[in-house]
């Protein structure tokens, strides 16, 4: 998988929270999730998530420009936590990465790839100690390349 040399890897700007929250949006259509089961304020929503992320927990987006369009993107931040931080950052300080997405056209092309790279940088850079992110399955090879592993997240579905 070769990047075109065509497309320009660049971080995200204010401006463009609008395209990101866009594909964080095509992202999970992508994986199946019905439109019946996304918030219809699933804009507004974004937004003020990546705005409050920017705010408090260092957040940063890397797009993929081909053209003029935004085609690809990545968000990440430091990781709020589920639970109390009672270990020292300089031990323990998570990056957290979520919504990379490509546009079909230019998929299975490295474009996700180094976004994600970008991102893992970036997360290493502010002092992070571990990067984690959800991938889904299609995804997992893209990552495991990049030397992510398993985890000991455990998962209980339940069933309604």
């Amino acid at each position: 998988m070769v990047v075109p040399p065509s497309l320009l890897f660049r971080p995200g700007t204010p401006e463009e929270d609008a395209a990101i929250a866009e594909h964080f949006y095509r992202m999970w259509r992508d994986l199946g999730v019905e439109e019946n089961h996304i918030q219809p304020n699933w804009q507004t929503l974004g937004l003020e998530f990546i705005d409050q992320a920017r705010r408090t927990l260092n957040y940063q987006a890397f797009v993929a420009e081909a053209e003029g369009n935004i085609v690809g993107s990545v968000s990440g931040q430091r990781f709020a936590g589920l639970y109390p931080w009672i270990v020292s950052l300089d031990h323990r300080q998570y990056g957290y990465i979520w919504g990379v997405y490509v546009e079909p056209a230019y998929r299975n092309r490295g474009v996700a790839t180094r976004l994600t790279q970008l991102m893992v940088d970036y997360l290493q850079g502010m002092g992070c100690t571990k990067v984690v992110l959800n991938a889904a399955p299609k995804a997992r090879s893209l990552y495991e390349k990049l030397g992510f592993g398993e985890s000991n997240l455990m998962e209980l579905n339940f069933t309604f």
